[in-house]
């Protein structure tokens, strides 16, 4: 589970595929449900790249 805040490593995205490999930070303040579809939302990825949706599945929480 993560939380606000987290970083995270960006396996995959069925969201946009250019995050992939990436890293972000976690946004949501309580876990996802159903206006997300399930999916947390990532930011602060890249300049190019705004928020993504990405399912627990798809994303790994970094050690720092």
């Amino acid at each position: 589970m993560f939380k606000a805040g987290d970083e995270v490593r960006i396996n995959s995205c069925e969201d946009d595929p250019r995050a992939v490999g990436k890293t972000g930070h976690i946004v949501d303040e309580v876990p996802p449900g159903p206006l997300t579809a399930g999916r947390w939302t990532v930011n602060r990825i890249s300049l190019f790249i705004g928020p993504v949706l990405c399912h627990t599945h798809e994303l790994r929480k970094t050690s720092r």
